[in-house]
This record gives C-alpha cells, structure tokens and sequence, in this order.
C-alpha cells in the first residue's frame, strides 16, 4: 500500500461538454511525478451515474467520445504509479432516473437520501434490498475484466436508510418484520448492508481473490467489526475543513491502529470540502495534514477533483508536490510501525449497542480522545477483543456498557496490577450498582443538573478555589473505603418556569451536599460526572486540568512521556521492531477559525458563508522539552530525515532531550 495517493474526485453533469479533451499522457504523468504521487483513484463512474469508458451495463458520459479510464490506467502504469477504480454505489442519479422504484423511500412514501424534492439539485440515494444492488455489481464485473491490472475497488457512499421501497417491504414481509416498528426497520436496513457488503465483494474478488477493495461511508464506523471482512484497507476519509475537525483523524487512527489492517488517511486539497472547484487550502496546512496521519501511523491520500477537461491543475499539484516531497523523505521512518501506548480508552462507539449509525462524533469518545491527545497522553482506542496486558491503565469513559466478557477480562486486568478508571455511568449494572469496587456507596442518578463539585486540592484546578459547575447529571456516591477525590454541590432547585435564577442556571446552595464527586479506591478511580463528554460539549479548560491531575494521579510513575508543548501540540510514539527503533513524532500547528455567514451590502447579493478551522502560518514552537521511557535500552538519538546526531541524555531505558525549535513536525529516532 502506497504512502502519496491522489482520490481524483470526477463526479461530472452530463450537460457538461467537452470531457476529457484536454488529456494529454504525458502532462497527465509528468505532473503526477512532479507532485511526488504513486497512486491515484481514477473513476469508473460516478455520482451523477455516468460512466467513463465504453460500457454495456451503466451509460458513458454523453460528451466523452474515448475510453478515459483505460487512458489514464496505461498512463499511469507506465510510469509506476498504482491504479485503483473509484464506482459510486449508494448514490446514482442516472439508475435513479431511469429506475425510481430503486430509491430509497420512507414511509410516508416520500424520497430519502440527499435529494428529496424534484426541485433539489444534488445526489439520489439507492436501495441496496433493490435490484439496483445487481445492477451496480455488474458494473462492477465489468471494470474488473475490462481493467484486470487496476489496482483496487474502491466502492463510496455505503449507506441504507430506513428504507420501505416496495423491495424492503417484501424482505421485511419475508422476515416477520414489520415496518411500523423502528427498530424492525433498522434491522431490514442492516439486512440490506449485509446484502451489498457480500455481493460487491464477492464480484470484486471473482477473478482476483486478492483485490484491493475499500468501502467508504465517510467514517470508519468502530462497532461493525463483523463487516471488516469485507475490506483489504481502511481509507479515513477525513477533510478537516470539510466539517470532520482536525481532531477526528487522530481519533479514527487510535482505533485503527488495532485492527492489523493498513489503512490511509484522506483530507482534500479543498479550503472546505469535495467539489470545490477553485478552492485551495494553505500550503502549510496540507504540510500539516499528512504529516499528521505519518505521526499517527497512516499512509497518506489527498482529495482533489479534475476538470471536466480533464488537465490537472498546476496549483494543486504543486500543493500537493510540497507536501508529498516531505511525506516521501519520511516514508522509511513510517513504514510497519506500531503504536506505543500507555492508556486503553474503551471506545463507546465500539463496545455500546447503538446500532449501525453511532456517528463519527460520540461525546465520550471525542471528549476523551481530544482530552488525552492536549494531554499528551499515549493512549489507544479499544474494544472487547483488544488484549489488554499491554496497557497500564484502562479508562471506561461517561457511557461504557460493560459485557460480561469485558467485566472479566478487566476484572484479570487489575488483578495483573492494571489500572481503572471510570466516569459517569462506565461500569454501573442495571441496576445502578458499581460492577468494580470503587470504595463507595452508590445512591443512583442525580436530580440536579447542572451541579456543581470542588475536587480536593490534589485534582483541583490551579484557577478555581470555588465550586465548578458541572453541565451534566452525576451519579450520587458517598465514600466508604477509598479517598474522596471533592465534594459535589447542589443548586438550589433546577431551572424551570415555576422557578428560575439569572440568566442560566441556579447558583449553588453555600454547604455541600453531603455527596462525593470521585473517589480513588487502590488501583480503580471513580469520577462521579461523565467529565469527557462535558468537556466535549464545553471545551472548559477547568474541566480539562481535573481530568488531567485525576489520570495523572492514578497513572502515577507508569507515564511513559513527559513533554512541556501546549496543548495544540500533538504526539505520538511509534515502535519500529524490525529496524529496532521508536519514532517520537511531534506535531504543532496554530489553527484558527475563520470565515462565518455574511449577508453582502445593498441587498442584491447573499452569501451563506461558513466557519472554517484553517492553518495558515506554521509557527516553529521553541524550547521543547521531552522525557520518554521504554521498554529497552536506548542507544542513539536523531532527528530525521536529516540524520543530526541530538544531545540526549541516556540513562537505560529513559532519555530525556532537548529541541531549540521545530516547525510543523519533528521525527526523533531512538535506536535500540
């Protein structure tokens, strides 16, 4: 799998004329070298349903008069740079016209999907339960005899609604489901997944039982492990300006370094998101981006969308050369790498029964993750099946429901001298009662919320000496055997019409409520609000440092990193075991949101703008300072690509170094 790869977006209307006509091979492949590319995503077909080659099941373009698929394959080919087809499945609007009993429809027998009104310009969606499903696997079929040396099938918009096309309503008929039922009607969608996942796969895979293949729905969904079988690779799609953040890449790669699978990550040329023609992000911030997803263990891809005509773009292909020239200086210390961790963050979105569509930002998952990483914290995210003896310490956050399975292999895990801890309902049974001994006595859900808690001066934060409001309900515990991490405060009632205060919410009554806000018991702590998903809604820096000193206080000296970088500073750790070196990456970029909506003077032009999280300047951070132990004794020490020798101090299997400054990512390189 390749480190430099371009997804060439090409979802084209069919009242565009003249496509293709400006191809040329050899600009097509100079300008590929140039940038540094060695593998690019070329389209069969796309959104819009057309096809781009000569084809006896879909309909080629009406205005591309060659086969520009087989043009681009024999171009790139020939100068080693890999090939894989992009075929648009869960979307198509050319199928849609010509067959609209193949859309998804809802109960009230309207449209669902992107588009549900005749008057709306986009993309309609298609019903995998329909016969379109075996439409789209012929042409499937049909790309890989036609193009046997293509490098990959790459399958996107990977999505079933709550579907009742006459199609759904005869599977549900066949099940015993009804359609009335939510819950049914999820399960028939999920039938219909189950139903695209093996036929596409299966067809892919019929003459060449190695192909790559990669289905994408914008999200590398964590509690569908079952369906990785269907799968070669995982592609993140995940363009920062485009509405994912610059944190959900991060994230996405903590769960998937696990899997044992290679895996990418994409973001897009685009200042915000797909089909942006004319857009360009900052240089820097593409620099950034893939030197992000090296850091975080990942091959690297780049979105970009061609012209109608089909000529690549000097600008974007310079912004991509810029980058990419960096990523391949790199590659040999990227290359097999593993992630070293400290901390195993069970992954909500993983382990909790939420059905198909949990989303790519759960509250808990996202707020500990984005926690962990301003922390600098080694951390995984992990699921039931993850063997847990290679961390110190676990963190159930906000909303974990535990399995028998889990409880027991957590139970072997402290009994190993593991560490535990829990927030919010992680770790309650039913019936409201702690499954670990957290050296307290439980008295079920809070009525008040918000409320507020003043932790112990061990976990407080440096700032407040008063209590902190807390936005969501705590559960109400009272210590018995362990140490009390603070006291919780009541309000003096909650907001309602009959009774309110201020502006917001109900100050806090003057005493405590009698109730305790976390406890340490031996090697398990309990903190009594789900304090990540808080953090995720609010983003307090106050909530942030409790969590800190609670995690740094039960982590104790199994911390493996120290570092003094702010917290928009990012790292991570790398084991290479067969060159026997760690690779301790580190990151930083200042980032700054711009742009909102906007409404243009003398009444004749509106704009519905949006804010975008951008990088523009890099900044070099200065005087950083980095402790990290390992497992094995260290014998050398150096910042690469550039081979410079760095004036550590060694003692075992600890090595403490100073940086006068870095800009954008730095590679320090510890031999063993």
């Amino acid at each position: 799998m390749r480190f430099r790869q371009i997804h060439l977006d090409f979802h084209t209307s069919g009242d565009i004329p003249g496509i293709g006509e400006s191809f040329d091979k050899k600009q097509f492949q100079q300008t590929l070298k140039n940038a540094h590319v060695d593998s690019i995503t070329c389209f069969s077909s796309c959104h819009h349903g057309w096809s781009y080659h000569p084809t006896k099941v879909g309909k080629m373009h009406p205005n591309l008069d060659f086969d520009l698929l087989g043009a681009q394959i024999e171009a790139c080919k020939e100068v080693d740079v890999n090939v894989p087809v992009y075929l648009t499945a869960g979307v198509n609007n050319v199928a849609a016209d010509a067959h609209p009993e193949w859309r998804e429809i809802g109960a009230d027998g309207s449209y669902l999907g992107w588009t549900k009104s005749i008057f709306q310009a986009g993309f309609k969606n298609m019903c995998f339960n329909s016969p379109y499903l075996e439409y789209l696997c012929d042409m499937i079929a049909e790309v890989v005899d036609r193009y046997p040396n293509c490098d990959g099938i790459f399958l996107d918009i990977i999505f079933q609604s709550k579907c009742c096309c006459k199609y759904c309503l005869e599977v549900m008929g066949e099940n015993g489901l009804d359609p009335a039922n939510e819950n049914d009607l999820a399960l028939c969608a999920d039938m219909a997944l189950e139903r695209y996942y093996r036929m596409t796969t299966e067809t892919a895979r019929k003459k060449n039982p190695d192909m790559p293949i990669f289905h994408n729905s914008g999200h590398v969904h964590k509690n569908r492990k079952d369906r990785l079988k269907y799968f070669s690779h995982l592609e993140m799609e995940s363009l920062p300006t485009g509405g994912w953040g610059y944190d959900h890449f991060p994230i996405s790669a903590k769960y998937a370094m696990n899997l044992n699978m290679d895996y990418l990550g994409m973001t897009g040329k685009f200042h915000t998101t797909w089909g942006e023609f004319g857009g360009c992000k900052h240089p820097n911030a593409l620099l950034h981006e893939v030197q992000s997803m090296l850091a975080f263990g990942a091959r690297c891809s780049v979105g970009d969308q061609a012209h109608p005509c089909v000529k690549l773009d000097e600008s974007t292909y310079k912004l991509i050369g810029n980058a990419y020239q960096d990523v391949e200086k790199k590659e040999p210390w990227c290359v097999n790498a593993a992630n070293a961790a400290d901390i195993g963050v069970v992954c909500s979105e993983a382990v909790n029964k939420k059905g198909i569509s949990a989303g790519r930002d759960v509250a808990s998952d996202t707020g500990v993750s984005r926690l962990l990483l301003e922390g600098h914290y080694l951390f995984d995210l992990i699921d039931e099946d993850s063997e847990l003896s290679r961390y110190k310490m676990l963190i159930l956050p906000d909303e974990i429901e535990l399995s028998a399975g889990l409880k027991s292999k957590i139970e072997s895990f402290l009994d190993s001298g593991g560490k535990l801890l829990l927030t919010g309902s992680s770790g309650f049974d039913e019936a409201g009662e702690p499954m670990f001994n957290i050296g307290a006595d439980c008295f079920g859900r809070s009525e008040y919320s918000p409320d507020y808690i003043l932790p112990s001066e061990e976990v407080r934060c440096s700032y407040v000496n008063s209590p902190l409001v807390m936005y969501l309900p705590s559960r109400r515990i009272k210590v018995t055997t362990g140490k009390s991490l603070g006291v919780v405060y009541d309000p003096y009632f909650n907001r309602t019409a009959r009774h309110f205060c201020s502006h917001q919410h109900t100050p806090y009554k003057p005493q405590p409520s009698g109730y305790d806000c976390g406890v340490i018991n031996g090697s398990v702590m309990y903190l009594a609000h789900p304090v990540f998903s808080i953090y995720r809604g609010y983003g307090a820096a106050a909530y942030k440092e409790y969590a800190i000193r609670c995690i740094d206080m039960l982590l104790g000296d199994d911390k493996s990193l120290k570092t003094n970088m702010p917290s928009t500073a990012r790292v991570s750790l790398m084991h290479q075991a067969e060159q026997r070196r760690y690779v301790l990456h580190l990151l930083y970029a200042n980032k700054i949101s711009r742009g909102g909506k906007m409404s243009m003077s003398g009444g004749n032009v509106q704009a519905a703008g949006r804010e975008v999280e951008i990088i523009e300047e890099l900044l070099p951070l200065a005087d950083v300072s980095v402790t990290v132990s390992l497992a094995e004794s260290v014998k050398s020490v150096k910042l690469e690509p550039a081979g410079k020798n760095i004036d550590a101090q060694i003692q075992g299997k600890t090595v403490t170094f100073n940086l006068n400054s870095f800009t954008s990512h730095a590679m320090i390189v510890m031999d063993y």
